[in-house]
């Protein structure tokens, strides 16, 4: 069944009206597109020179849970996110290496060998987290360098750039009046070197590349010619060139992590307006970061963690999809494995009520179809949401046909995978973590006598009872939260 066709049933219309955190006004605000049921949806992408942690990937689920609740409510989205290879300089800033080039001189091969394969990595991701790919555009960016360069040109012509010699093409905010607005980014007594770098001859620290020139007597592994000197697009130019090609000149939603918004976002809003003097985006959608056990993930602790890891230590994917929405997409969040062995219960216990103890057909109730609806008019209140499809399935009042026509309701937008059939428990009952609640006491017995055995050191015992239990069919990890169980 196709994306779209998951919403296609008439049920009783959403009373509810959508209301989003708007990061440029900072309030809440109904929502109300630009062109009556069309919405025109941007979401900013990754740049391929590394594989995408876990983290990384939190962007997409948040995008993801945003149309689906646009579609539900009855709109028809059309959704980019774009792939960045090239132009992303390592200080997120004006200098610097290219993180692309970068890459490459650290693996070897080509330019194109590297983003092939962290942009496969990328979408595999994307598949496993139940995001529908056939319905969004992943433009790259090295297939929009003419867009890019006539928007430069575009804006040379406004009189908004000047050039450093040897360097490259900028962006004069002192010419924006309304630079800083989105997130009320304070500029006043801002120091070069501050926020976005040094860099020789800029006329005021905020200002931002539009086009870098390659090095004299330097090859490097992607340059373009330009009026200007052969050289490369500045990261941020990227997004409004693409925006503008394939969305047009104003859009409805854009979104990105809370990290876009003082320089990205600003740069990207100053440059659009600067060129078109139009609002460019009309609702501007920021997520959250994650942490790992309490800390920024960061590669100098080594807590980094990417799905394949999740998925290597037995737990279902979509598992990280159902943590991620027990928060609220604004709010800092905390991973932790223990946390996500919680969600992996949660999980298998809402696969096995469908699966086993309701009937295979029903509807939706209104009332259900009421609360649900409202949670997630709120700001997308997942948790809310969820909290009801819990409370909904307690209630004695709800027939099983209600519950079973309920749960698929829900499932249109949480994308939790109850329509990919019975394969989904059976994949959790033998492939994942189990939960303490169907952990065997025979299993169990062995695990605590394991446990003992280390705590006295006894590693000779501790080895048999985990020898013992892969021969009974159960392989025990060890984590510093305690041991974990699967079946295999």
């Amino acid at each position: 069944m196709g994306f779209l066709g998951l919403f296609s049933k008439k049920e009783p219309a959403i009373q509810a009206k959508l209301r989003f955190h708007n990061t440029l006004s900072d309030e809440l605000e109904v929502f109300e597109p630009i062109a009556g049921p069309s919405v025109r949806m941007y979401n900013c992408g990754p740049t391929v020179y590394l594989e995408q942690h876990i983290g990384n990937l939190k962007p997409y689920i948040f995008a993801d849970i945003l149309k689906r609740t646009l579609v539900l409510w009855g709109y028809r989205v059309n959704q980019v996110i774009n792939i960045t290879d090239v132009g992303h300089l390592v200080s997120n800033a004006d200098e610097g290496e290219d993180k692309i080039e970068k890459g490459v001189r650290a693996r070897g091969g080509t330019v194109e060998d590297l983003v092939q394969e962290v942009s496969a990595a990328f979408f595999s991701d994307l598949d496993l987290l139940g995001i529908n790919r056939a319905s969004i555009v992943f433009p790259r960016a090295t297939e929009y360098i003419g867009e890019q360069i006539a928007l430069v040109h575009a804006l040379e012509e406004k009189g908004y750039t000047y050039t450093i010699e040897e360097d490259g093409i900028y962006f004069d905010t002192k010419r924006f009046k309304d630079y800083g607005k989105l997130g009320s980014i304070n500029l006043s007594g801002l120091e070069e070197g501050a926020r976005i770098g040094v860099v020789l001859g800029k006329r005021n620290p905020a200002d931002f590349a539009l086009w870098k020139f390659s090095p004299k007597g330097e090859k490097r592994l992607q340059e373009w010619d330009s009026p200007w000197g052969t050289g490369f697009p500045g990261w941020h130019l990227e997004c409004t060139a693409m925006i503008f090609k394939l969305l047009g000149r104003q859009i409805d939603i854009h979104t990105g992590g809370v990290d876009h918004i003082p320089v990205h976002h600003n740069n990207e809003l100053a440059q659009a307006e600067a060129a078109t003097q139009k609002q460019y985006v009309r609702y501007w959608m920021h997520e959250n970061f994650i942490n790992i056990e309490g800390k920024k993930i960061s590669k100098s602790l080594g807590n980094t963690i990417y799905l394949r890891n999740i998925v290597e230590r037995g737990f279902n994917p979509l598992s990280y999809r159902y943590l991620l929405l027990t928060a609220h997409y604004r709010t800092l969040m905390n991973f932790t494995w223990t946390g996500l062995e919680a969600a992996q219960a949660a999980l298998t216990r809402l696969y096995r009520i469908f699966f086993e103890e309701l009937p295979t057909s029903g509807e939706a109730s209104p009332e259900f179809i009421a609360t649900f609806t409202e949670a997630l008019s709120n700001d997308l209140d997942t948790p809310k949401a969820i909290a009801a499809m819990w409370e909904m399935l307690k209630d004695t009042k709800v027939t099983p046909a209600q519950k079973h026509g309920n749960l698929l309701y829900a499932d249109r937008v949480l994308g939790l995978g109850l329509r990919d059939g019975k394969k989904r428990l059976s994949e959790m009952k033998s492939l994942s973590v189990l939960p303490a609640s169907d952990v065997p006491a025979e299993i169990q017995n062995r695990i605590d006598a394991r446990e003992t055995a280390r705590k006295e050191r006894n590693f000779t015992e501790a080895d048999r009872l985990r020898q013992e239990l892969l021969d009974l069919g159960y392989e025990l990890s060890d984590s510093p939260t305690g041991p974990s169980i699967r079946k295999i």
